[in-house]
């Protein structure tokens, strides 16, 4: 099957976003936590345990995802990683508690 110019060129954009996306997530994260750890009337410290597993889940399933594309195909892997994504970062601004919050990431 042979692959289109503008089909290579989706598929680069595709993936670009989708790693855009994670490093954003990141940064935001890190980036807000003092203002999120005051509007849960916490210290920011105790927000440190969100912070930790947002890293430590992105670093157990990105060697998983590949055993999970092979074995479901990559368009569906990517599509429910997407979606996955979207949901839980529509959910965080609505969170009402902490432990909620990283429940989230």
């Amino acid at each position: 099957m042979k692959i289109s110019a503008r089909q290579s060129s989706v598929i680069a954009l595709l993936v670009a976003g989708a790693l855009f996306m994670e490093q954003l997530d990141g940064t935001v994260i890190a980036t807000a936590l003092p203002q999120m750890a005051q509007s849960f009337g916490v210290a920011a410290v105790d927000l440190n345990i969100g912070m930790s597993a947002y890293l430590l889940t992105v670093a157990v399933f990105i060697p998983a995802s590949g055993w999970v594309t092979d074995r479901f195909g990559a368009r569906t892997v990517f599509a429910c990683a997407i979606v996955t994504n979207a949901a839980t970062s529509a959910d965080s601004p609505v969170t009402p508690y902490v432990r909620s919050m990283s429940a989230t990431w």
